[in-house]
């Protein structure tokens, strides 16, 4: 029980991720807000190409950690049992890029979040 609600909770803050990632692709101005704050504004061209691959990853992602709790689509349950950890590891890593950041403001809004992916999907890993 604890690891679909952990599941949950860490698709919904991956989901918000997400939307961020998607938000930028479509223009808006929060360039600031990522990559260490290097682009002020709208991203470039290229930039928005890379947001759309960042949300298709944290898309597949959000699959591994919501198939290991057994919510959705479990032909993928016994590859989630590996995937879920390096899951675990990207959350370690988005901790870590976080913290260090130039970004005041990605710091702020991202590393409480990277935290919270990071306990709740160790919790699902686990589970």
């Amino acid at each position: 029980m604890l690891a679909t609600i952990s599941a949950a909770i860490f698709s919904a803050l991956i989901g918000i991720v997400i939307l961020f990632q998607l938000a930028l692709a479509l223009g808006a101005p929060w360039g600031e807000y990522s990559m260490g704050g290097k682009f002020k504004g709208r991203y470039p061209p290229k930039m928005r190409a890379v947001a759309i691959m960042n949300a298709a990853v944290l898309a597949f992602i959000a699959i591994i950690a919501l198939a290991r709790a057994e919510l959705i689509w479990p032909c993928l349950y016994s590859f989630s049992k590996t995937a879920i950890w390096v899951v675990v590891g990207f959350s370690v890593l988005s901790v870590f890029l976080n913290t260090a950041t130039k970004s005041v403001w990605e710091r702020r809004i991202w590393l409480p979040v990277a935290l919270g992916m990071l306990i709740t999907s160790f919790i699902t890993a686990i589970g």
